[in-house]
């Protein structure tokens, strides 16, 4: 879930800046960009329904609460502009062959190695866990933070992000205070990694850009939050810290977004069920 602003790639609900270091984390807060990103209204629409209204207010607030968490100092500067000539250029991703990490830690891939191949697959990973529906979860959030975030930022960013996630916040979502829905209802954040391209490389950090789609809502027959796609790109900066590549930073923006078909959305059992049945991935790359 990204925070809001323009960090935190779709822009989610908020954005924390580092005041030494110019380093950006979106965080939850309602804005119109990112993974809860705007909605965009089908072709053909005429005036909005309520339901889109409903959605629109949402996707508002989880991008304001990432703007809140992600408030801070710092330059501001464009992460995703590099200095790092050909690397900064498109690259297709394609299997390499070579074997995964076979670590992982709370359930996130870890090990990752000291390459820029690496710092992709941690990217594509850590894009995953920070619009998950378990970052909303006060009992899950603390593992997340502490294998996702660099060691000398875990506390501040771990309490940006509960400030964030508040019980107010929660409440507005129709998620109770252990960020679960209602009885009968699902909670639906799944984020797919499209693509990754590193802006930035250096032996001990690096800026990868994450090209993501996903599915968020509340999945139930009397939902007034339903479950929608999206399309962001999520910011990482990277730092090696404790052998292994970390979260230094994040933000988030809104596409790129294709045409949207005219294909039938399937309805609320049939999400919920899909959501159940399909296992999201541990590793990218």
């Amino acid at each position: 879930m990204s925070p809001g602003g323009d960090d935190y790639g779709h822009d989610y609900p908020g954005e924390v800046r580092d005041a030494g270091g110019g380093t950006r984390t979106h965080l939850p807060e309602g804005a119109a960009d990112g993974p809860y990103g705007a909605v965009r209204r089908a072709r053909g629409a005429g005036r909005p329904s309520r339901s889109m209204i409903t959605i629109v207010g949402v996707v508002v607030l989880l991008i304001a609460a990432i703007a809140f968490a992600n408030r801070g100092g710092g330059d501001g500067g464009d992460s995703g502009s590099g200095s790092g000539g050909d690397g900064a250029k498109a690259q297709p991703t394609a299997p390499t062959g070579e074997k995964p990490v076979a670590g992982s830690d709370a359930g996130i891939a870890s090990g990752f190695p000291k390459t820029e191949q690496g710092a992709q697959s941690a990217a594509a990973n850590y894009a995953v866990a920070l619009v998950s529906a378990d970052i909303l979860k006060p009992d899950r959030r603390p593992d997340i933070v502490q294998r996702l975030f660099v060691s000398d930022r875990v506390d501040e960013l771990g309490a940006k992000l509960d400030r964030a996630y508040s019980r107010d916040f929660l409440d507005k979502l129709g998620l109770d205070d252990n960020g679960n829905a209602e009885q009968g209802m699902t909670y639906i954040s799944r984020t797919t990694p499209v693509g990754t391209k590193v802006t930035e490389h250096s032996d001990a950090s690096a800026t990868v850009e994450v090209w993501c789609t996903g599915v968020f809502g509340t999945a139930g027959v009397s939902s007034t939050n339903p479950v929608a796609n999206d399309w962001f790109t999520m910011t990482l900066e990277l730092r090696w810290d404790g052998g292994d590549w970390k979260v230094d930073g994040f933000s988030q923006k809104d596409g790129p977004a294709p045409v949207n078909s005219d294909r039938r959305a399937s309805d609320a059992d049939e999400i919920s069920k899909a959501v159940e049945e399909y296992g999201g991935f541990t590793y990218a790359r």
